[in-house]
């Protein structure tokens, strides 16, 4: 299967909504006909070829598209993507990967606000830094991300994992203000600094600090029972992202549980 590659003849002057780019759908398209599709400048519509050079690239084992050049002005980039693999040369705008079920979301820069919001499943790998509610929920929705994986190599805003309900958040760097806020369920890790109220109304999952370990909340106990054999399994799964995850297999861990102001049962977990 060849692979689209579209390189950006230059910014817009408006913000652009890209959630039409995907690389399933493009994949049955010839560049001529891609060129033909329309995208939204605002609210009028434009044709691609305006914004961006069509070629064909590489073979690949599956549906592969590759965007390059600086769309930090492009919003919801991998938006619903449910296979394939979406690669992004360059930083990209709010909401990428919004709603992922599956495929790959691999950005070679930074992302905006809501990176992997109601994520529910696949790969979202930023290889810089995020913006605010990494990870969360819409406004007005009950759950943030459900399922897949999010792996951010630079730091992550606040409020990240915000109603987490299940998956993984990977965060090479610091983090800011209440990362992991009224989690349900799932794993996040911190590989830097942590911002103030980590946790907060967290009724269940994991949050790991790999890094400097905050001040911890006053509403989280120390737990003493032993969880060597769980402790084991997610540290080997971690230690596959690298960095600072790396050592954990040979770390010990201490447990605090909580949320106890909301009869949360999540864990907070500081190595030793």
């Amino acid at each position: 299967m060849t692979t689209r590659v579209l390189t950006l003849r230059h910014a817009p002057h408006l913000r652009i909504d890209a959630r039409t780019l995907q690389p399933a759908a493009l994949a049955a398209l010839s560049p001529p006909e891609i060129e033909t599709l329309q995208l939204f400048l605002g609210r009028e519509p434009i044709a691609l070829a305006e914004l961006f050079d069509v070629r064909l690239g590489d073979d690949a084992d599956e549906a592969t598209l590759i965007l390059d050049g600086d769309l930090s002005r492009f919003d919801a980039v991998g938006a619903g993507l449910a296979g394939g693999r979406l690669e992004v040369h360059g930083p990209v705008g709010d909401s990428a990967g919004l709603g992922m079920s599956d495929g790959v979301l691999h950005i070679r820069g930074s992302a905006r606000d809501l990176a992997g919001c109601s994520l529910r499943g696949g790969w979202l790998e930023v290889d810089g830094d995020i913006g605010d509610f990494g990870a969360g929920a819409l406004p007005g929705d009950l759950d943030g991300m459900r399922g897949g994986t999010l792996c951010v190599h630079g730091r992550a805003g606040a409020r990240l994992g915000d109603r987490m309900r299940r998956g993984t958040v990977v965060v090479h760097g610091d983090c800011g203000d209440f990362a992991a806020s009224r989690m349900v369920a799932g794993t996040l890790a911190l590989g830097g600094r942590c911002g103030a109220h980590p946790a907060w109304g967290m009724r269940r999952g994991s949050l790991l600090f790999a890094g400097a370990v905050p001040a911890l909340p006053p509403s989280f106990v120390p737990v003493a029972a032993e969880a060597v054999v769980f402790w084991q399994l997610l540290a080997r799964e971690l230690a596959h992202f690298g960095g600072p995850f790396a050592g954990l297999p040979q770390r010990a861990v201490e447990r605090h549980a909580g949320d106890l102001a909301v009869q949360g049962h999540g864990e907070l977990l500081i190595l030793r």
